[in-house]
């Protein structure tokens, strides 16, 4: 089945009459006897448009129920079994209600196209998906409803309903359009004269567009390769050179005499892709091209004139703008030039400007030897074999009594002048070539000492050995030149893909990737500049090597990276073939430095997310667990104040414990507060000394309830540990505090210390319900509670204290599973090791480790690092193996 033809009816603005046409149109197809169905159409109620729905057909609407509302949206599948010739359905952005078959009504009319049913539909300029935004912007009206630009540019016909401002609103005055209550504030927002004439220029922008395109549609089917001049399209010839700018601005002048007029500037590169023009240059010269209007096109061809006339003609251009040529007098001996052969070849429907500037004759520099590839020591070097070997050899053979014959004689010239195609390329092989001729006729053929030859046979094979001499100097030159590219360009693709991967990969940092670069092309220095703007200072984004570029003017090779960007190297100027891997290092730096800043910018974000998830917590925390201890020390001082009320000395002193068990929990949750904050700012400074940790884990467990059972395993014979005292402590009672919290009633809780290799490793064992392997890492973030249980009271602090302590000791911390159920903490922290336990005390911060390992500065007085908790009321160690209740 054929699809259906989609005819829409374009408006520049609401109340054009859109709808008017089309209703207008399917009588007129009606009279022709065509069958013509009304799928949607929506009056809004307007007489005149509402009297065209009277003698068609209008099938009846889908109906629809949301949120306790009914619509009614077209029925496809009415229309469908309806099967007409043609179908009208009003507004093809329209978004259908939840529910309806499609989500849009451009989706319907696909359906119906499908069927092979014709449709014919409207839409507004500003319901076109690229144009939301700047109509938008044009009438501060944001467009909910929109149809996708390629539906409508698929349409088979497009017909624009236009309207002047003034007529358009005085139709709104009219009531024409809207009810009157709606007229005054229509007319003074988006019905305002500048709104409706720039919704105007889009709608015809756009259609002239879409005309276009069935222009250029129309004259590939039809083969036309003659210029029609529909409107005029510019395209001026740049080479790179001084005098482009001059050639742009002219063309932008000419194209400004006619209204819808093009400008298209092209570059023409050879496929070798040796050209003297400056990239900087032709960076600066798309700017200038783009900020008036038009394009950049860049194209390949060794033939310039040839494929400037075939751009030309393949874009329908109807004028060329050319610059006078830069040659030389005496240079036109070689040829007419670009300029004469594209007016000469041009034809009768393309006119060809040739503008005068200020380079005009002053020549464009000679291009670059063939053979300067090689090298000129090796130039060099050919000529010396191709010119100053022949004459040695005649000389040695001359000197021989009988020497090997003509025949041998030409072997061995010709031999001379294919090792000079080697060396030095096709030049001194040419070269070679003729001396040894001369030679050849001027001393070994009868008569000798002369330039004439009397033996015919000896006239052929001094000519054969010239022939053969030149040929295989070209084929020899040939291969020595495709070998040579064929190992450029496999150098080049193995720096591009070694380049592309590494970026690509992300282990490459800007500074590498400029050293490589300095590396590949043996530059001094290499520096990634940009600016903010055009006349602003440059700033290095990233150098390496000696005294780089400050500015691209100062370096000797600058490639452009955009409008704001350049790479300067300073050392050597590039050949033109070089700059091709250049460029690509460019662009990889650009690359480069904006995933750096991404990276630097994801960081700063990351951080400032965990800093915000953390003010969450606090703020939660304070509403909350810090509330919970105020209000039972509240409690317990409003009750002892009450003089209503006679206390027993029992139910004092329970309220005054009540009182004291408050603060010391308070104390505990904005000590771990504080903790936290200065583990989040780096401000803990640990005061490093070889301690006992037998001394410092029973002072740990100070802090705990009363009711707490823990079973103390430390060693007197473990080694001593380099750390910090009141951090280990604090670090120790949270861990156990955790452990005693989670751990079942009556079960106490194991506290264990060994000896592992140069570290000690003190476990802390609990029998509670554990934690599963995906939660072990989790537990120690700020803020967590696994499993908020109902008997926690701090603010999931504790560990993340404990861990960020102990990594601040040059320790770790980390949980395992308790065989037989439970939790494990497992704290590792290093030994001292220098001087042993036996030999006494030390003194505070001396006598261990290497120099980084000395202590650091001590905290300030008013900041200690311990924090104060309840000691044993013993001046005695409790004993170990001793369970405290």
């Amino acid at each position: 089945m054929a699809r259906g033809k989609l005819r829409i009816y374009l408006g520049s603005a609401p109340g054009v009459g859109k709808t008017y046409a089309m209703l207008a149109e399917a009588h007129r197809r009606l009279e022709r006897g065509t069958d013509v169905v009304v799928g949607y159409v929506e009056h809004h109620a307007r007489p005149r448009t509402e009297v065209l729905l009277t003698g068609l057909e209008e099938l009846p609407r889908a109906h629809h129920t949301h949120r306790d509302a009914a619509f009614t949206e077209m029925d496809v599948d009415a229309v469908l079994r309806r099967a007409p010739a043609v179908v009208l359905v009003d507004e093809l952005a329209h978004t259908n209600v939840p529910g309806a078959r499609n989500a849009k009504r451009w989706q319907d009319v696909e359906e119906l196209l499908a069927a092979g049913i014709d449709v014919v539909s409207t839409v507004n300029i500003q319901h076109l998906e690229s144009l939301g935004d700047v109509v938008e912007s044009i009438t501060g009206v944001t467009q909910r409803e929109t149809v996708p630009d390629e539906v409508v540019r698929r349409a088979d016909q497009i017909e624009l309903v236009d309207m002047s401002p003034q007529a358009l609103r005085r139709r709104l005055a009219h009531g024409n359009v809207y009810a009157p209550d709606k007229v005054d504030a229509a007319l003074a927002n988006y019905f305002r004269p500048g709104n409706l004439t720039a919704l105007r220029e889009l709608a015809l922008l756009w259609t002239a567009d879409r005309v276009d395109e069935y222009l250029q549609q129309y004259r590939g089917e039809h083969n036309i390769e003659s210029t029609w001049q529909a409107r005029e399209r510019i395209v001026v010839g740049i080479t790179g050179g001084p005098e482009g700018r001059t050639l742009i601005r002219r063309a932008a002048r000419m194209a400004a005499k006619g209204s819808g007029s093009e400008i298209l500037a092209v570059y023409i590169a050879r496929s070798d892709g040796l050209t003297a023009a400056s990239p900087k240059e032709l960076a600066v010269q798309r700017t200038l091209v783009e900020d008036l209007g038009g394009t950049f096109h860049h194209v390949i061809g060794d033939d310039i004139p040839a494929a400037l006339l075939d751009f030309a003609k393949g874009v329908n251009a109807t004028q060329i703008v050319l610059g006078s040529s830069r040659r030389r007098s005496w240079q036109y001996a070689l040829g007419p030039g670009v300029g004469m052969t594209v007016a000469r070849e041009s034809g009768p429907d393309l006119d060809v400007h040739i503008v005068t500037h200020e380079a005009a004759a002053k020549g464009r520099g000679l291009p670059v030897a063939r053979g300067a590839r090689l090298g000129r020591s090796r130039i060099l070097t050919g000529w010396l074999v191709g010119v100053g070997g022949p004459v040695l050899l005649a000389l040695v053979l001359r000197s021989l009594d009988e020497g090997p014959g003509l025949a041998n004689d030409v072997l061995l010239f010709l031999f001379l002048t294919v090792g000079a195609a080697l060396l030095g390329g096709l030049v001194p092989a040419l070269a070679s070539a003729a001396v040894g001729s001369l030679l050849l006729n001027f001393w070994f053929t009868p008569p000798t000492h002369t330039f004439t030859i009397s033996d015919p046979s000896n006239i052929v094979a001094i000519v054969i050995f010239f022939s053969v001499a030149v040929a295989v100097a070209s084929v020899v030159d040939l291969a020595a030149r495709r070998t040579h590219q064929a190992a450029r360009l496999r150098a080049e693709s193995e720096i591009l893909s070694f380049l592309a991967g590494d970026v690509l990969r992300g282990e490459t940092t800007l500074d590498a990737l400029l050293d490589r670069v300095r590396e590949t092309f043996a530059m001094h220095s290499v520096a990634l500049l940009e600016r903010e703007g055009d006349r602003e200072p440059w700033t290095p984004a990233g150098s390496v090597g000696p005294q780089p570029a400050a500015r691209p003017e100062d370096a000797d090779v600058d490639m452009p990276v955009g409008d704001h960007m350049a790479l300067a190297l300073s050392g050597r100027v590039l050949p033109a073939a070089d700059r091709r891997v250049l460029a690509a290092f460019a662009a990889q730096s650009a690359v480069v430095l904006d995933r750096e800043r991404l990276q630097r910018q994801a960081r700063q974000a990351r951080t400032l997310a965990e800093g915000n998830r953390i003010r969450t917590a606090l703020l939660a925390a304070v509403s909350h667990d810090l509330r919970t201890p105020l209000a039972a020390i509240k409690a317990a001082v409003t009750s002892l104040r009450a003089e209503d009320v006679a206390w027993s000395e029992e139910d004092r002193d329970a309220l005054q414990e009540a009182i004291e068990n408050g603060a010391d929990r308070l104390d505990h949750l904005v000590g771990n507060l504080l903790d936290m904050s200065r583990l989040q700012t780096g401000t803990v400074t640990p005061l490093i000394r070889e301690i006992d940790l037998d001394e410092v884990v029973p002072m740990a467990l100070g802090g705990l309830p009363p009711d707490a059972l823990v079973d103390l395993d430390v060693p007197e014979t473990l080694p001593m540990v380099a750390v910090d005292a009141g951090l280990l402590e604090r670090a120790v009672g949270n861990v156990v505090e955790n452990a005693v919290k989670y751990s079942p009633s009556r079960t106490p809780v194991l506290v264990a210390a060994s000896t592992l290799g140069d570290r000690v490793e003190l476990r802390v064992v609990d029998r509670g319900p554990g934690v599963p392997d995906e939660a072990k890492d989790r537990i120690f973030e700020p803020f967590q509670r696994h499993g908020d249980a109902p008997r926690g009271s701090g603010v999931g602090l504790g560990l993340a204290v404990a861990r960020g302590f102990t990594e601040a000791l040059g320790g770790t911390l980390s949980a395992e599973d308790t065989p037989g159920g439970g939790l494990t903490m497992v704290l590792t922290l290093p030994v001292a090791r220098r001087r042993p336990k036996e030999e006494g005390p030390e003194t505070a911060g001396e006598g261990f480790g290497p120099p980084e390992d000395r202590p650091g500065p001590v905290p300030p007085k008013d900041d200690p690092p311990r924090a104060a908790r309840p000691q044993p009321s013993s001046p005695d160690r409790p004993d170990r193996k001793a369970a405290r209740s």
